[in-house]
């Protein structure tokens, strides 16, 4: 089975906005159906999640404006891709990270 694809971006005051993805190997041939189940039980108010929290990478931008600029990431996606996983990057352990979290 191929590996997955999770796609989310940060979004600050100005609605500027910076993408990114993380690429996880799949040998247990997660379906991406429980996959996006679990992940939208973690959300906070069905799009947003703390980056820091899930193990991924902050997308800030250089500049910030605290009263305008928030701390939420949204989540795009995920999907199935031939695309190689990132070092270390596991689904079953990415499940187990947001198992771990509070449901909202």
């Amino acid at each position: 089975m191929p590996n997955i694809k999770f796609n989310y971006f940060y979004r600050d005051g100005g609605n500027y906005k910076n993408f990114n993805s993380a690429v996880y190997h799949n040998p247990q041939n997660i379906e991406l159906s429980a996959l996006e189940a679990l992940i939208h039980s973690k959300l906070i108010f069905h799009h947003w999640f703390y980056a820091d929290q899930w193990h991924l990478p902050d997308l800030y931008f250089d500049t910030r404006d605290n009263e305008l600029d928030h701390t939420f990431h949204e989540f795009e996606s995920v999907e199935y891709t031939d695309e190689p996983a990132d070092d270390g990057a596991d689904t079953a352990l990415f499940i187990n990270i947001l198992k771990n979290l509070p449901s909202l």
